[in-house]
């Protein structure tokens, strides 16, 4: 039968896909969340940008999304370096400047929250709040991600 290679060549592509990270393991869970909150984050500056059309309703849930996303990863570092972890060895290093990093993202989603509670909303007073936020994002990458 020549369902049985299939299935392992559908699994060993599955593997090569996802790296090989335990979904369950904490790298693989803070993959996962960065991940959703790119894609939220995505379809936030879409809706700004004209790429996907703006839904009030749809951009405030975004907004509470991503502001819920963004708490969650930190937990998910551990205290010491992981093998297959991308980010560079100042982030265990340099933990305090670290956290206060993750803190302004938190801070800049919960404006943009806040942002979203004026209404009719307007793309051109929430375009800063989204900024903000992935100002946030690439200011911990510079400084900690190993790309």
């Amino acid at each position: 039968m020549t369902f049985k290679p299939i299935l392992l060549g559908v699994v060993a592509l599955a593997l090569v896909a996802c790296n090989g990270v335990d979904p369950n393991s904490p790298l693989g869970k803070r993959q996962a969340l960065f991940k959703q909150m790119l894609k939220t984050s995505e379809d936030l500056g879409g809706m700004l940008r004209g790429r996907l059309g703006f839904d009030e309703q749809r951009f405030a849930a975004g907004a509470a999304r991503l502001d819920e996303l963004s708490r969650q990863p930190w937990q998910h570092f551990p205290q010491v370096r992981e093998e297959d972890s991308s980010a560079r060895d100042e982030l265990w290093q340099r933990q305090e400047r670290f956290r206060q990093l993750a803190g302004d993202l938190e801070q800049s989603t919960a404006a943009l929250v806040a942002a979203t509670a004026v209404r009719p909303l307007e793309p051109k007073a929430l375009a800063p709040h989204v900024q903000r936020v992935e100002d946030a994002c690439e200011a911990c990458h510079r400084e900690f991600r190993a790309y």
